[in-house]
């Protein structure tokens, strides 16, 4: 069971990590693995111990979330007023947090949360992009169409 965890973990983590590659972002393929299977590991390795001697099975899973802020905190830059890596930051939590659903053995959990990842990463493209170029041109509808809006 534990070897099929960690290969969810894997092909799940390399999922993301591909999107992250294909945008070309700096933390992708391996590094996206990397976290997830660490993460599952942890999870098993914590719940293996709590079984193990009679305790509290969440508490090193529990540590993750702490230890994936850090890396998350790293991969965001604040430069000239504009914040960059938020995304990845965000992508690197996520991730961590499928492995620990694979860890625990909620693969279908983990399956969704990873298809809803790609819809918004891949997904959301298009608006964002429309978004950005609304922001760039600016409001230029009448006083009279914001009224009505």
């Amino acid at each position: 069971m534990h070897l099929v965890s960690m290969l969810a973990a894997v092909v799940l983590g390399a999922l993301i990590g591909l999107e992250r590659e294909l945008s070309n972002k700096p933390l992708g393929l391996r590094t996206n693995i990397l976290i997830c299977l660490g993460a599952c590991i942890f999870t098993i390795a914590s719940i293996q111990l709590g079984l193990l001697y009679e305790g509290s099975p969440d508490r090193l899973a529990a540590q993750i979330v702490g230890g994936v802020g850090f890396l998350g905190a790293g991969a965001i830059i604040r430069d000239r007023g504009t914040v960059q890596g938020a995304t990845t930051a965000a992508t690197i939590w996520l991730v961590a947090s499928l492995g620990v659903a694979c860890g625990a053995g909620f693969f279908l959990v983990a399956t969704a949360g990873t298809v809803l990842t790609l819809f918004v990463l891949f997904g959301l493209h298009p608006l964002e992009r429309k978004l950005a170029r609304y922001r760039a041109t600016g409001d230029k509808r009448t006083e009279e169409q914001k009224k009505v809006d």
